[in-house]
């Protein structure tokens, strides 16, 4: 594992909303209405909405972007309502006041926005969404050779200045434990396992 991004839940600035609280109500005060920009079909911002639809019960329209800067444009324009987005992506226009940010998608607060709650902490518990990041090898590549890779990522994973600047995109690097592959793969296992009857259940498919 290498480092964690986790996203954020915004929206334009002059949506009535100044809560993840007072956003889910309107969201259901306005069935259908909302729109949600995605970078694409089938992407993690894609999903992230439709598990957040899930767990709030509120319907609202997508409307896919081929990626998130062009997305990102117009929810500053106020051309659309909602992003589920990395925060690298968003903290910027967040402090500039050029959207509102509403929750981070995590259970503990970004150190690099600590002004922003967690989706616990804002209403909405377990509502976690990461862009998580891993470093594979073929299948059968030997374990001497996977130990020696994994050493040389822990140790630049140390690194003070990769550590400083990884803050500064947002990324979060995990503790030692989750640094082995035996970790990255329960991890991925248990992603595939959440992620997938979501995926399916909506008809998700890339495009």
């Amino acid at each position: 594992m290498i480092a964690m991004g986790t996203q954020l839940i915004v929206g334009r600035k002059s949506l009535e909303a100044g809560n993840l609280k007072e956003l889910i109500a309107w969201l259901k005060a306005n069935p259908g209405k909302a729109t949600a920009g995605t970078s694409g079909a089938g992407t993690g911002a894609h999903v992230a909405a439709v598990f957040f639809k899930d767990k709030t019960g509120t319907d609202f329209q997508f409307v896919p972007y081929r990626g998130a800067g062009p997305a990102m444009i117009d929810l500053v324009a106020g051309q659309i309502d909602i992003m589920f987005d990395q925060a690298a992506n968003s903290l910027a226009h967040a402090r500039s006041g050029a959207i509102k940010a509403f929750a981070v998608t995590s259970p503990t607060r970004l150190a690099s926005a600590p002004d922003i709650p967690t989706v616990d902490e804002a209403g909405l518990p377990g509502l976690y969404i990461s862009y998580w990041h891993g470093i594979w090898a073929p299948k059968n590549t030997p374990k001497d050779i996977v130990a020696k890779l994994n050493a040389a990522i822990v140790a630049v994973l140390a690194n003070a200045a990769v550590k400083q600047r990884f803050a500064e995109l947002g990324q979060e690097i995990p503790p030692p434990e989750q640094q082995t592959p035996a970790a990255l793969a329960v991890f991925q296992k248990a992603e595939t396992e959440k992620w997938w009857p979501i995926v399916k259940a909506a008809n998700i498919r890339p495009e």
